[in-house]
């Protein structure tokens, strides 16, 4: 908690006149303030900063109550100072109330503030971890900042492993391409039982941190196809009235016309809680639906870009791509890119960089340990040695022999960093794709790297550095045992989808 009141009472007092003035945008009018907390007043405020402060805490509870989730939409504009919203994040979340009301409203505050950095383009600079990996993104070290006077509340291991699924839930939801489709899967409920399901753990920053751009991306993929599909009901509309029409269709029961149609404000209804607008939404998409299996119209125009299936067959939803039915992991390492390989040389470096960081400064009892994030990678001794080394520039065969090592335990990191990945985005095509062709890369990079070890292996045997070339044999046994296990998990996710 807030140990200096006046810092606290800095804060309730941004949340009070922020809360104010929804309010009275609501209501059209002023809103009775109580003696004492009016604007004036709290500057003011001096030796009766404590008294003050449970004045504003009952305040606040009661203006907590009259302030909805779309009230709070509707509030947080492009012209709203961050710093507004930064106090009202820290505001709910010392409070920590797990009603479903509170959580909505912290989530809405929390990708305002994703969707409004202060710099331009802040949340997409990011580094790599040990293991090629991404550590605490930009926006997760903000909140942490934010949130430093709050006491966070500690994330469980089955809240971390919740926070995995945000990401292939994401690439499930910008995949769709039809309204009807996005609100059949029924991503909506799902996502809103998995956060319901963090418990106080929402308030973590690390939790907030991954909602939050997953909210911000869902956003932007469904007010895309609800606009598209209210472009098209609207002109499916005009052309009826132009044919001196006024029924479209019939939705539960109920016609719908053309002045249905006129009335229908998608900007409004897009400043409603998606789950508390869900049955809106969801009548819009039967009425598109309805729509499509119209006979066609004469003369029907294609107006906003986005035309209807023809109304005389049947609709053909555009269904999510499927995982590739497998691999055939031969033809497609020959047809892995320069491009490809840049990339991941680019990675390897990282990971070379940070490991050699991390054994210099460790313990050398402990340096041959590294810790990944799925996995702890261990050092031969000659390999901890070569990450120790201080002649890799040099021009000779111990050098050559530290390089291929170096690299050796690079790949087999960024290899099982990879496989990990995999295992997680089975549900996800467009991440399993992702991570299948960097496994394809490295597959490449470790048959270059095994060629150069083999050379360099037969120079330590001909100088006689038999030591050199035993180390090289162990390091290349893992990159080859390595190399292996990615084959075989490709091959077998290839027979696995096709015996599906």
């Amino acid at each position: 908690m807030v140990e200096d009141p006046k810092w606290e009472l800095a804060i309730l007092a941004t949340v009070q006149g922020f809360y104010e003035k929804l309010l009275q945008d609501s209501v059209g009018g002023e809103v009775p303030v109580p003696p004492g907390l009016e604007s004036i007043s709290l500057q003011q405020a001096d030796g009766s900063v404590q008294e003050t402060l449970e004045k504003m805490r009952r305040w606040l509870r009661l203006l907590d109550m009259a302030i909805t989730p779309a009230m709070l939409r509707r509030g947080f504009t492009d012209e709203t100072d961050p710093e507004i919203a930064e106090a009202v994040l820290r505001y709910f979340a010392r409070k920590r109330d797990n009603s479903d009301i509170k959580r909505d409203k912290t989530d809405l505050v929390a990708t305002f503030l994703y969707r409004h950095p202060r710099v331009t383009g802040q949340w997409e600079r990011r580094g790599y971890g040990l293991d090629g990996s991404l550590p605490l993104s930009p926006f997760e070290i903000a909140l942490i900042e934010i949130l430093a006077d709050t006491d966070v509340p500690s994330l469980p291991e089955e809240h971390v492993q919740i926070l995995r699924r945000f990401d292939p839930l994401q690439e499930e939801a910008e995949s769709f391409r039809d309204l009807d489709l996005l609100l059949e899967s029924g991503i909506i409920p799902r996502v809103r039982e998995l956060k319901q399901s963090l418990d106080v753990s929402f308030y973590h920053p690390g939790v907030l941190a991954t909602i939050a751009p997953y909210n911000a991306a869902f956003g932007k993929t469904f007010d895309e196809l609800f606009h598209a599909a209210t472009a098209e009901i609207k002109s499916f509309a005009e052309e009826v009235q132009q044919q001196g029409g006024s029924i479209l269709g019939n939705v539960d029961g109920v016609d719908v016309t053309v002045d249905h149609v006129a009335a229908l404000e998608e900007g409004e209804l897009l400043k409603i809680d998606y789950g508390a607008a869900l049955e809106k939404f969801t009548r819009v998409s039967k009425l598109k639906k309805t729509l499509e299996r119209r006979p066609p119209i004469r003369g029907t125009s294609r107006r906003h870009g986005y035309s209807m299936v023809d109304r005389g067959a049947a609709p053909k939803p555009t269904v999510p791509r499927p995982r590739p039915a497998g691999l055939d992991v031969q033809a497609m390492r020959s047809a892995v890119t320069p491009q490809q390989i840049a990339t991941e040389e680019t990675k390897l470096r990282k990971v070379e960089e940070s490991v050699r960081v991390f054994v210099r400064v460790a313990d050398p009892k402990f340096r041959q340990v590294v810790p990944m994030r799925f996995f702890n990678l261990t050092l031969t001794p000659a390999e901890a040695s070569a990450y120790c080394a201080d002649y890799l520039e040099e021009k000779s065969l111990r050098a050559d022999v530290a390089q291929v090592l170096l690299r050796t335990v690079a790949v087999v990191a960024r290899m099982t960093t990879e496989l990990e990945e995999l295992k997680r985005a089975e549900n996800s095509p467009s991440l399993w794709k992702l991570h299948s062709d960097s496994l394809l890369a490295l597959l490449e990079i470790s048959r270059s790297l095994s060629e150069n070890a083999g050379r360099v292996s037969a120079l330590a045997n001909q100088q006689g550095a038999s030591n050199d070339a035993e180390s090289l044999s162990i390091s290349l046994q893992k990159l080859r045992d390595r190399s292996d296990l990615v084959v075989r998990a490709l091959s077998q996710a290839r027979s696995q989808a096709a015996g599906a």
